[in-house]
């Protein structure tokens, strides 16, 4: 029982190091998603117009050929077209960059006529026989001609019945566009009107990193269910809800489009594919356009970027319940929102997320080092009883039994633990795989720089140590690429191994215990080579911090022999 400490601690490690890795490359064959389906075979709410694609286009043929308002901010820049429907189908942001190296900014939104359009727009619906605005309807500014978030734009479309279409658009400093949706009846006649607001898209994101770990594609949150769909489930079956509450997104990696829908209102949320992607709500209630009457309907869209201080900042001014769900952690949201909230703060202080890790990992160590200190005190206990524990083992070798009962009395004798060793990796994981999400999901991570080497704390270490870490003028093979902290990683790992008091017997399973122990800093780096580099510092960093307090204790530590 004296080396058990050891193997649950490599094991534990081993374990947590291997699901990263699971979770990391491979995405397991999933089961039949269990969504709840709502077939709604008799309603009177009527069909949304599908926007039909004739000819594909380039992008900039395509913005050039429409008549358009022009949308922008500090963090923004995009256009509305006018000419088809009045879709919000061109955005791009001012500060991401798409590659690294380039100056080339991340495009989010694109036409519908373009390879990889992707669209919002709002709209009414209706069963009586009036003419609508749908997606190729052209419409007209009424007052602004540019969108910004000091002069809100308002465009119209009035058919041959007397009836006139107004949109009233506004944007905020960051991602937040409101519409108003009136509708004016000039004639004497009454109508029901049903509003709707659509997100199209036609192919899957470019960036689709088809992690298990991470969900992207369509989420429902609602003030009861949350539902995560992946785009091939869509692929296989249409999907419907009925609400009252909530918001849907498609949500990629880093990057959003959202509606909330008004609160307290009934609407059905459908989700389907034919050639394209297409998500919708559409309000099931309805609004009653009487004679000389006018009918208003009011939605926020969030389009952007998932960043964390300013979703939580949406959260308290729209008072939407479960916004901050935006950015998805999963089961371990309540431990990465701590961590994120101290991060943050951190970076505040250091102005650089490769410090703010340093410093959390300094935290974090500080938080557990009463308990560090216990464990690494039982493990050099546990290490100096090992001549007792080999001479009762020898003594009792034909009686198990009587083993483990001396064994008992020599460690309760010493006030030993045996296991004790092993609570600070137990405790530790759930940390592990925290930091692990929000490394990986934070966008703040993204592009984030450390010192002169590392430029994405979010990407893979960019350098190798097969090419001298860039020194040589080649590439090598993905599989090669371990980069300069995979290998701090590997060696302070190997280094506190080598400080660490382990089995010193001669028995099969302390000997594959010490070849377990040898390799596992080589395995571990090679495993985690391609891992978020911000990741891979953290873990450096715990090692370092393992090490000083090793050393500390095996020259300060005089156990009773």
């Amino acid at each position: 029982m004296d080396n058990v400490k050891n193997l649950i601690a490599a094991i534990a490690l081993s374990s947590a190091v291997l699901v990263l890795y699971s979770l990391f490359f491979f995405e397991p064959k999933k089961e039949e998603p269990q969504i709840k389906k709502e077939e709604l075979e008799k309603t009177e709410t009527p069909k949304i117009e599908k926007t039909e694609i004739i000819k594909e286009i380039s992008r900039e043929e395509s913005i050039n050929s429409t008549e358009r308002i022009i949308f922008e901010n500090n963090n923004i820049v995009g256009s509305i077209s006018l000419t088809n429907g009045g879709a919000i189908d061109d955005f791009e942001f001012k500060n991401y960059n798409k590659e690294l190296n380039s100056e080339e900014k991340v495009v989010l939104l694109n036409p519908a006529n373009v390879k990889n359009g992707y669209f919002l727009n709002t709209g009414w619906t209706t069963n009586d026989n009036i003419d609508v605005p749908g997606p190729n309807t052209s419409w007209k500014v009424k007052s602004n001609s540019k969108l910004t978030p000091n002069n809100p734009v308002k465009i119209f479309y009035e058919n041959n019945q007397g009836i006139i279409f107004e949109r009233t658009i506004t944007i905020d400093d960051n991602y937040l566009f409101n519409i108003n949706q009136k509708v004016i009846n000039n004639s004497t006649n009454s109508y029901k009107l049903y509003p709707y607001g659509i997100i199209h898209r036609n192919n899957l994101p470019e960036d689709l990193t088809d992690f298990y770990i991470l969900h992207e594609g369509i989420s429902v949150i609602l003030q009861d269910d949350i539902e995560e769909i992946d785009y091939s489930e869509i692929e296989e079956k249409k999907y419907s809800k009925e609400a009252s509450s909530g918001f849907y997104l498609i949500g990629d990696k880093y990057w959003m489009t959202s509606f909330i829908p008004p609160q307290g209102r009934k609407f059905r949320l459908d989700f389907d594919y034919t050639t394209k992607y297409r998500t919708s709500y559409i309000d099931t209630t309805g609004y009653e356009l009487g004679p000389n009457s006018s009918i208003n309907h009011n939605v926020n869209s969030l389009i952007g970027a998932k960043e964390i201080s300013l979703i939580d900042r949406y959260v308290e001014e729209l008072q939407i319940e479960k916004l901050d769900l935006i950015v998805n952690y999963g089961v371990m949201y309540w431990v990465v929102r701590p961590l994120w909230v101290v991060l943050d703060y951190l970076f505040k202080f250091t102005n650089n997320y490769g410090y703010s890790i340093i410093l959390l990992t300094i935290l974090i160590r500080l938080v557990f080092f009463p308990l560090n200190q216990f464990s690494m005190k039982s493990m050099a206990a546990m290490k100096a009883l090992s001549p007792q524990i080999n001479l009762i083992k020898d003594k009792y070798k034909n009686d198990k039994q009587e083993q483990q009962k001396e064994m008992m009395k020599l460690y309760a004798a010493n006030k030993v633990n045996p296991m004790a060793s092993c609570f600070p990796i137990l405790i530790q994981i759930p940390i592990f795989f925290s930091l692990y999400k929000l490394l990986m999901l934070d966008v703040a991570m993204y592009h984030a720089p450390f010192l002169w080497i590392w430029q994405d704390l979010a990407a893979k270490d960019p350098v190798s140590i097969f090419n001298l870490f860039g020194l040589l003028p080649f590439s090598v093979p993905s599989f090669l690429e371990v980069g300069l902290l995979p290998c701090l990683m590997g060696g302070s790992m190997a280094l506190q191994m080598r400080l660490s008091p382990g089995a010193t017997g001669n028995s099969e399973m302390e000997k594959v215990q010490r070849t377990m122990f040898k390799w596992m800093p080589l395995v571990i780096t090679i495993i985690l080579a391609p891992f978020a580099s911000g990741l891979i510092l953290y873990w450096t960093c715990t090692n370092c911090l393992t090490i000083i307090q090793q050393w500390y204790l095996n020259k300060t530590i005089k156990v009773k022999q």
